[in-house]
C-alpha cells in the first residue's frame, strides 16, 4: 500500500515536552517529511540523571534516522553478569554473543545527557533529512482542544497545530486535559542513582567494573537489586539501587532528592564490600520514589497523542522505557509517512494507538513483574522460560513497520 505522490501531504506537528521522547518523536516525525514545534515548559538546559540502556527494538530506529551513536558516546553492552549478593562471586553469566547478526543493532548503554545533547543538534541542525525542528522554551502547556489541535500555555500564548503529540513525562498535564485520570499504586520499592568516574574506579582498585562491557546485577529475586553499567564511552560507571520503601518512612517522594553516600551505603546491609566502596567514592546520588501505572483507557483523543512516559510510565525493571518511546516515535513516523499517511490525521492516530497500546502495556506488565523477580528480566530466560514470559526474541525481534503496515491495511 502506497500514497506517495497522491494523498499524502505534510503536516505541522506540536510535541509538548522536550524529553529523550519528544526530542525521538521529533526526530522521527522531521525524517518523514513533517513540520515540528517542540515545546518545553522549562528553560530547557539538558537532561539529567544516569545511563539507560537502548537495545536492538530501539537502536536501529536511532540509526535508520541518521542519529550520531558516536556523538551519544555509547557503550556496547556484550553480556549480562549476575552476582552473589555479600561476596561478588559470579554466579551466572549470559554473554549477548551473535546479538547484532540476530537483531539488526547493537545493544548500546550511554548517559541520558549525551544522547539528549545529540537529540536536541540533530532535530535542530540544518543538515540531514527534513525540515529542522523548532524549540520553544517556557512554555507550560495549561489546556489543550483536542478536535483543533489548539494549545494555550500558561505564558498567555496560544498556538494551533495539525496533530499534538502529548511527550510531557509521568505527571503529564495534557493527559490529564484530555480528560484520563491515572490509576497510580506506590510501589514498594524506592531506587537510588549514583555514577562514578572511571579514573575514580582505577584508584579505588575496582577497574574490573570498567572493563566488563556488561549490566551486572547483584540480589534481585526480591525488591533488593544493583544494576551496574558502563556508558560515556567507558568513562562513566553508572548504578541502580533498588530498596524497600519502607526504609524511608514512605515519606520521600519524588525522582530527584539527594542523598549522601553513607545514606546508600546503609541502605545495603551485607552487600559485596567492592560496591559498598564504590558507593562511598560515588557522586550525584539521587533517590528515585518509584510507582506502578495501571494501563490507560486511550492514548488519543481527536488530534492529540500520548507518547513514552505519558502514555506508559513503566518501572525500569525490563530496560525498555526508552525503548519503547523510540517505538512511540517509529510508528508514528511509519504511519504518517509518505508511504502509508493517506491524509486523515484522526485515523492515522487510531492506527498509532492500535500498534502501540496492547506492546507497550505488555512491556509495561512485565516491568512490574521484575521488579520483584530477575526470572522475570528480559535476557535471564534461558533455561527459565515460563508461560506469557516477554521474551528477547519478542521484544528485540519486533518487526514495527511490518505491524504498522499490516494494521493500516485492515483500517482501509
Amino acid at each position: 500500500m502506497s500514497t506517495t505522490g497522491t494523498a499524502w501531504k505534510q503536516l505541522d506537528f506540536a510535541i509538548v515536552g522536550a524529553g529523550l521522547g519528544g526530542l525521538t518523536a521529533a526526530l522521527s516525525l522531521r525524517r518523514a517529511g513533517h513540520k515540528v514545534t517542540i515545546y518545553e515548559r522549562y528553560d530547557f538546559s539538558g537532561e539529567v540523571g544516569a545511563s539507560l540502556s537502548v537495545a536492538s527494538n530501539g537502536s536501529r530506529w536511532l540509526l535508520k534516522w541518521d542519529l550520531d551513536m558516536d556523538a551519544v558516546q555509547p557503550v556496547i553492552l556484550r553480556n549480562l553478569l549476575m552476582h552473589d549478593w555479600e561476596t561478588g562471586e559470579v554466579t551466572k553469566q549470559y554473554g549477548l554473543g551473535d546479538y547484532k547478526e540476530k537483531f539488526g543493532s547493537e545493544y548500546y548503554n550511554f548517559h541520558r545527557i549525551d544522547m539528549h545533547r545529540a537529540l536536541l543538534n540533530t532535530v535542530q541542525q540544518e543538515s540531514g533529512a527534513g525540515i529542522p525542528c523548532r524549540l520553544l522554551t517556557q512554555h507550560k502547556a495549561v489546556s489543550v482542544n483536542v478536535e483543533q489541535g489548539k494549545i494555550d500555555f500558561e505564558n498567555g500564548v496560544s498556538v494551533q497545530h495539525d496533530v499534538v503529540i502529548a511527550a510531557d513525562g509521568i505527571r503529564s498535564q495534557v493527559r490529564r486535559a484530555i480528560g484520563i485520570e491515572p490509576v497510580i499504586e506506590k510501589s514498594d520499592s524506592c531506587c537510588y542513582r549514583c555514577i562514578i568516574s572511571t579514573d575514580k574506579l582505577e584508584q579505588l582498585g575496582l577497574g574490573q567494573f570498567v572493563t566488563s562491557e556488561a549490566i551486572e546485577f547483584w540480589g534481585g529475586f526480591g525488591i533488593n537489586k544493583i544494576v551496574m553499567s558502563g556508558c560515556h564511552a567507558n568513562e562513566v560507571v553508572s548504578c541502580y539501587c533498588f530498596f524497600p520503601a519502607a526504609l524511608n518512612g514512605l515519606d520521600k517522594d519524588g525522582w530527584n532528592i539527594g542523598a549522601t553516600p553513607a545514606e546508600l551505603c546503609d541502605t545495603f546491609p551485607g552487600l559485596d564490600p567492592r560496591v559498598k566502596l564504590l558507593f562511598m567514592n560515588a557522586e550525584d546520588i539521587k533517590m528515585w520514589r518509584l510507582y506502578v501505572h495501571q494501563e490507560y483507557p486511550f492514548w488519543v483523543k481527536g488530534r492529540v497523542a500520548l507518547l513514552g512516559d505519558a502514555a506508559h510510565p513503566m518501572l525500569p525493571d525490563q530496560s525498555q522505557g526508552y525503548c519503547q518511546a523510540i517505538e512511540d516515535a517509529a510508528v508514528l513516523g511509519e504511519a504518517f509517512g509518505p508511504d502509508l499517511f493517506g491524509g486523515d490525521v484522526q485515523k492515522t492516530l487510531r492506527i498509532y494507538e492500535r500498534v502501540r497500546k496492547a506492546r507497550a502495556t505488555r512491556v509495561q506488565t512485565a516491568s512490574a513483574k521484575a521488579r520483584v523477580d530477575l526470572n522475570e528480566r528480559i535476557g535471564w530466560s534461558t533455561g527459565l522460560e515460563r508461560p506469557g514470559k516477554l521474551t528477547i526474541e519478542e521484544v528485540c525481534g519486533y518487526d514495527l513497520a511490518g505491524h504498522v503496515r499490516e494494521v493500516a491495511a485492515s483500517s482501509m
